[in-house]
């Protein structure tokens, strides 16, 4: 197929498949689009040619670039100070072994240490995107072993800029290896010290000469150009793309447009890093593998259970319990994005041969793919093999025993957040004693200490919430927004006390309805609340009588914000992918000739459609409450409110009169 929109169309048709089928599975995309690669590849389907043959291997690199910019934005040295015993401690050991070991055991069974060092470097990585994710559905990054985890994963992503300088010189001749090797760091520490020393004052005063147009396109165009030109410019002087686009994000990480430029760069990084993880699929020949399958299980087995005992090892010794060193070690024993990265690297200078790299392919497909597994489950093997583990437990759910054994009609807080704490200050002005869980433990420490009735704890566990005395409490407040925890907590809470009022946090109205389908009593959308705040203030300085601003907002929360619901979207919402489901307002006009001219609301049957009529503005004026016997006329506008497919299918119905 040598038809450049051919290959594109069967990418993109490939990566919007993908993207769906990882969505409705709640898997990461990554997995997807190596899967899609290893289907559509030469070795497969022969969709497309093979990547070193076709013309956009080189435009997928620029995954690699854009990947490499975004760990340059969160570089931040007061981060890594704060975490600096994990990140330089225990990320960067366990990168030093599990590359040592490696490199030297090639080397005493006779082969190339260089291969060794490639391999172990791949090794060394585990997956950032795949992890977090994970950990952050699971209400996990704040615990103990969270934290272990983003520690070595900081590690891990810095220990990447080295290894891409270091695989292309190990492929040089061994007779020129020490020079090339010294070259080459001197090269890189000019480029940084340039950069970074020079680079600093002029990025940040560019960046005010720019923002000062107040041009979006400007913004975006300027934050490519500076990221593909440092990265042109590490190229010319030898060096790797993705050194210079990481140089480029700690540069831009120190200036304060820092969080508009990832938001920016976003939908460029995830689109080129899929077609990245594409072309590594492509290189993958399922026939080598089924021949090899006994050398890819091994591969497969092997790795993952070394880096397993490492971790485990290196946790404890760095003082974490048992339970947590099992469950940061299932966490990070897999392969990572970066190891594809190192590895496609270092298959590209020859350093590892195809007979080999098909297999290694293949074990860390199947190591990816078992991440969301091993972390579903961890918890569960924790328990089966960490005796200890009970105790801890135990110990936990007595702590929390204790402070609720006295406790009754209290309120229950699940999470104590800044949301949770000012809550709690409410709660004792008014002398109501409270019980609150949090899973921060440095927070629970400091919060318990000065006297707060707070305990660690998980609010989406069963045994927690029966602990903390929820059969005796007078109500239950969720206070961190986040819709499946609560949903799971409501599920436990109607179990234990069907009576018992629940008040949960959310951040907009987007999951109202299965809040309140759930049993929740109250529903707070943070949007909302902040929107009738703003209001309540302008109207009193506007000379509106309090007691009537009062009146509107008791009003609005009886009428669960029906007032509020909807919004006219701009260019200037975020267009995620909770946010594109949210109910909006829509407005048509009708024409001369539109079916639902003469023709009642009650007629026209919209509701049917999952779609409501909030207003109608006839000649400029607002015509009354629309009610089901509102007649149309030609000139009418219509505002409607509905999730976005509701709206297309009722302006149909209002102009042409089909759907």
């Amino acid at each position: 197929m040598s038809n450049p929109l051919e290959l594109v169309l069967i990418l993109l048709a490939s990566a919007v498949l993908v993207v769906v089928l990882a969505r409705s599975l709640h898997l990461p995309p990554i997995l997807g689009y190596l899967l899609v690669g290893v289907a559509i590849g030469p070795h497969a389907l022969h969709w497309v040619p093979a990547s070193k043959e076709s013309g956009y291997a080189y435009l997928a690199e620029f995954g690699v670039v854009f990947l490499m910019f975004s760990i340059g934005l969160e570089f931040s040295l007061p981060k890594l100070f704060n975490m600096r015993r994990v990140v330089f401690g225990l990320g960067m050991v366990q990168v030093l072994l599990t590359v040592f070991a490696p490199t030297v055991g090639a080397w005493l069974l006779g082969f190339p240490w260089q291969l060794g060092f490639a391999l172990g470097g791949a090794l060394a990585m585990s997956s950032t995107a795949i992890v977090i994710k994970l950990l952050a559905e699971r209400m996990q990054l704040e615990s103990a072993h969270g934290r272990e985890v983003i520690g070595i994963l900081l590690f891990q992503d810095l220990a990447v800029v080295p290894l891409l300088i270091l695989i292309p010189a190990l492929a040089q001749p061994t007779e020129h290896l020490a020079p090339v090797l010294a070259l080459a760091l001197a090269k890189a520490a000019v480029v940084l010290l340039l950069i970074l020393f020079a680079g600093q004052k002029l990025m940040r005063s560019w960046f005010h000469v720019v923002a000062r147009r107040r041009s979006h396109e400007l913004f975006v165009l300027n934050v490519l150009l500076i990221t593909l030109g440092l990265a042109w410019a590490t190229e010319l002087a030898g060096l790797s793309l993705a050194l210079g686009a990481f140089l480029a994000g700690m540069l831009i990480s120190e200036t304060e447009y820092r969080h508009q430029v990832e938001d920016d760069i976003k939908p460029f990084r995830d689109l080129l890093l899929g077609l990245f993880f594409v072309t590594i699929g492509m290189q993958l020949d399922v026939s080598v593998v089924v021949d090899r399958f006994a050398l890819v299980l091994l591969l497969f087995i092997g790795p993952v259970l070394f880096k397993f005992a490492l971790i485990v090892a290196l946790s404890r010794l760095f003082g974490a319990t048992p339970g947590n060193a099992l469950r940061t070690a299932l966490a990070l024993a897999q392969a990572g994005e970066f190891g594809f990265v190192l590895l496609a690297q270092a298959g590209g200078v020859q350093l590892v041969d195809d007979a080999l790299l098909q297999p290694v392919l293949a074990a860390m497909l199947l190591s990816m793919l078992s991440t969301p597994i091993l972390i579903h489950y961890s918890d569960k093997l924790v328990l089966r093999f960490v005796a200890s583990e009970w105790m801890l437990r135990s110990l936990a759910l007595h702590q929390i025993a204790v402070t609720g054994m006295a406790a009754a009609k209290h309120v229950v807080l699940c999470g104590y957040g800044r949301t949770g704490q000012n809550l709690a200050r409410f709660l004792e002005q008014e002398g109501i004693s409270y019980i609150a869980l949090d899973l921060d433990p440095e927070r629970v420490r400091e919060a318990a200490a000065a006297g707060e009735t707070v305990v660690y704890g998980d609010g989406a566990r069963r045994e927690a919430l029966i602990a903390a005395g929820l059969a005796r409490a007078s109500a239950l407040v969720i206070s961190f927004a986040d819709t499946p925890a609560s949903l799971r907590i409501l599920q436990h809470a109607h179990a234990i006390n069907p009576a018992l009022p629940v008040i949960v946090r959310t951040l907009n109205d987007a999951d109202m309805e299965r809040l309140q389908a759930a049993g929740a009593a109250e529903v707070v959308p943070d949007a909302f609340e902040s929107s009738l705040m703003l209001a309540s203030h302008a109207l009193v300085l506007m000379g509106v009588p309090l007691a009537r601003v009062v009146h509107r907002v008791r009003e609005v929360r009886h009428s669960r914000y029906s007032l509020l619901r909807g919004f006219f979207r701009g260019e200037d919402d975020v267009a995620a992918d909770a946010a594109e489901q949210q109910p909006r307002l829509h407005s048509v006009t009708l024409t001369q000739g539109a079916y639902a001219v003469g023709r009642t609301l009650a007629e026209l049957e919209l509701a049917a459609l999952s779609a409501a009529v909030t207003r109608v503005r006839r000649r400029g004026i607002r015509v009354g409450e629309p009610g089901p016997q509102t007649r149309f006329e030609a000139g009418d506008v219509v505002v409607l409110l509905g999730a976005p497919d509701a709206l297309e299918a009722a302006e149909i119905r209002l102009l042409q009169g089909t759907k």
